[in-house]
């Protein structure tokens, strides 16, 4: 008997993309939820099961996934990997086991109160409205604040723990912030030439927006309510030199209502179910008042341990 063919890899991510909705279905014909994704071991693994299984993760999981292409590939992976450690296990009829057996009707009776429990605490399809979610918005200004941020830039010298050498540098570091207080520097060119961060020297020593907060504290002792093209004095810090500067500044600010919506509702559904599962479990024990026998409890504490 032939070896089954193997599937080229960039088909597979393709076949896989499509379930996510990353790509249209594969084929017209109604036969793509068959279309062989991956394989396993000896196990096909069909888009319908890839599917099923995606639409099982947390929405903004789901959302995430629909977006990049290789964490949904990761995600994937690890579907495969807990396939092949299924089939080893079912190989060996480890759910055979007395324990096993056990644990396994334990966790179906969790996972059943739980899918039970989200059922009946599920919010109606239409909440919240959008004049619900808007007063929410509204009602929390301080929630969708934005600090003050700033875009900068850094030349960045490495300096070690030895005397001789840590004076070298800073004296470089005291010429080079000379040299870019002058009118007219080019503090990006600069940068590109001198500075030990590679990565940011790349980019003309840019290194982001970043709040207060985000900084480390010598940046932000002295960043902290600066200007635009302020740079600074050479500031040392555990790693070596760094000369700063404020490339731009944004003012605090509030996130549109817009950049924020969905989060929100999701947000009031959230608290929506949590207080509807709370009211019917109270019902619930209301309904069926627990009696229990601490005596006979206490000894069946003593005998598991």
């Amino acid at each position: 008997m032939r070896n089954p063919k193997p599937i080229r890899p960039n088909l597979a991510l393709l076949a896989v993309a499509a379930c996510a909705g990353l790509l249209p279905p594969l084929s017209a014909r109604g036969t793509a939820s068959a279309e062989v994704v991956a394989r396993v071991g000896a196990t096909d693994v069909t888009q319908e099961e890839v599917r099923a299984y995606l639409e099982t993760l947390a929405p903004k999981e789901k959302q995430a996934v629909g977006k990049d292409a290789g964490l949904l590939l990761q995600v994937v992976r690890s579907y495969l990997a807990q396939k092949a450690v299924l089939q080893e296990a079912k190989a060996k009829h480890w759910e055979q086991d007395p324990a096993v057996k056990a644990q396994l009707e334990r966790l179906r009776d969790q996972a059943l109160v739980e899918l039970y429990l989200q059922s009946v605490s599920k919010p109606p399809e239409g909440y919240p409205s959008e004049s619900e979610v808007r007063a929410a918005y509204d009602a929390n200004p301080a929630a969708f604040a934005v600090p003050r941020q700033y875009r900068l830039a850094q030349v960045f010298l490495a300096a070690g723990p030895e005397e001789g050498e840590g004076a070298k540098v800073r004296a470089r570091a005291e010429e080079l912030g000379r040299k870019l207080k002058q009118k007219g520097a080019d503090f990006g060119a600069v940068a590109k030439a001198q500075s030990d961060d590679k990565v940011s020297s790349a980019r003309g020593g840019e290194i982001g927006w970043l709040t207060e907060e985000q900084m480390v504290p010598g940046i932000r002792a002295v960043v902290a309510g600066a200007a635009k093209d302020l740079v600074s004095e050479p500031i040392r810090l555990g790693d070596g030199w760094h000369l700063v500067k404020v490339l731009e500044v944004r003012p605090p600010s509030t996130r549109p209502f817009p950049d924020v919506r969905d989060a929100i509702a999701e947000e009031l559904r959230s608290e929506r179910a949590k207080a509807t599962r709370h009211a019917y479990l109270t019902k619930l024990l209301e309904r069926n008042p627990p009696a229990i026998n601490e005596l006979t409890l206490s000894r069946a504490v003593v005998k598991a341990e």
